[in-house]
């Protein structure tokens, strides 16, 4: 089978590879479309995610779909044909974080794309069958793509709390950002910012439901939407884009007893974060690490509202223009939101 490595800084490789039977329990499955996440760009980009160097050659992707090929031993309900979206989490369930249902802090924890675990960019991969989920009526295989994303979203819901008629600003209106405007008018926002300094991906916020939209080359978010609100600040703030001004102005747009969500991955270790503001405003900070058990619930919320979601979906490239791929969408060109990759 082709599978795509980031051989070193920048690029990829093509190479050929075995993949054995599947064993008991496991499912075969062919994969026919995978989305380039935020935390791919990172490692191509940056070289780095959060502070973690690296590994090279490194098999990324986890926002996966495709169809089952072969069932190993012991598997029912799921026959060659089959498609299916992708977990790829693998839990243990027995750690002190499993069996307090915290899975996304598992001990054990077993990510697909995070090193030495080899992600989905790539034509095969073997699973356990319960990491397989069927795909909703109606929603195909590339928008299957987008539950992985939007789990991580619904996560970063359980800490913002979002409750009817409060405001929020979200910074960023990358493929996350998007999804989280989306969810919280879904919620009952009364009104949502989006700060987002690529244009095209600002009007995308406002079809997904963005009451205003800050370009912070041009104005000053925090003045902006201090202005809009009276000087109060907003009730919640989800900062989807992890940078350190924007960490900041996310710390400088709350209201007093606020809550601050950090659901986007800084690029570096250390970051100079406003305590002082913080602590005289009694925010509470929230960050949120991929997902806990919300895929499945996210594949239902884009079973009701696809046709809004896929949108997105601006671009797609097979597996072997995947260098090209990666590189428009470092550059943001051609009106690029998110990218697909199909193998």
């Amino acid at each position: 089978m082709r599978v795509a490595e980031l051989a070193e800084f920048h690029r990829f490789r093509m190479v050929e590879q075995e993949l054995p039977e599947p064993g008991p329990g496991e499912v075969q499955v062919r994969v026919l479309a995978v989305g380039i996440c935020g935390s791919d760009l990172h490692h191509f980009c940056d070289g780095q995610i959060g502070g973690i160097q690296t590994v090279y050659p490194l098999v990324m992707g986890h926002e996966p779909a495709g169809r089952v090929v072969k069932v190993g031993p012991g598997v029912s309900g799921w026959a060659p044909g089959d498609l299916a979206a992708l977990e790829p989490s693998h839990f243990c369930y027995h750690c002190e974080f499993c069996r307090r249902a915290r899975y996304n802090l598992c001990s054990n924890l077993k990510f697909l794309s995070a090193p030495p675990h080899p992600g989905f960019f790539r034509d095969l991969v073997n699973l356990p069958a319960h990491n397989l989920m069927a795909i909703p009526p109606g929603v195909s295989l590339e928008e299957a793509t987008l539950f992985e994303p939007l789990a991580i979203v619904l996560h970063s819901m359980k800490f913002a709390g979002p409750e009817l008629g409060e405001t929020a600003a979200v910074f960023g209106a990358g493929p996350i950002g998007l999804l989280t405007v989306f969810v919280l008018k879904l919620a009952g926002a009364s009104r949502v910012w989006a700060v987002e300094p690529v244009g095209h991906r600002r009007e995308m916020a406002r079809a997904m439901g963005a009451d205003a939209v800050i370009d912070p080359a041009a104005v000053d978010p925090v003045r902006e939407i201090r202005a809009d609100t009276g000087g109060r600040g907003v009730d919640l703030v989800l900062d989807c884009a992890a940078k350190d001004d924007t960490m900041n102005q996310s710390v400088r747009v709350a209201r007093s007893g606020g809550r601050l969500v950090l659901t986007g991955i800084p690029s570096g270790s250390h970051h100079a974060l406003d305590i002082d503001v913080m602590r005289l405003e009694e925010l509470t900070f929230f960050n949120v690490r991929r997902s806990n058990d919300e895929s499945q619930p996210a594949l239902e919320l884009l079973g009701r509202h696809r046709a809004r979601m896929a949108a997105m979906l601006t671009h797609r490239v097979p597996l072997a223009d995947i260098q090209r791929g990666f590189e428009t969408l470092e550059r943001y060109e051609d009106g690029v939101v998110k990218m697909l990759i199909i193998p």
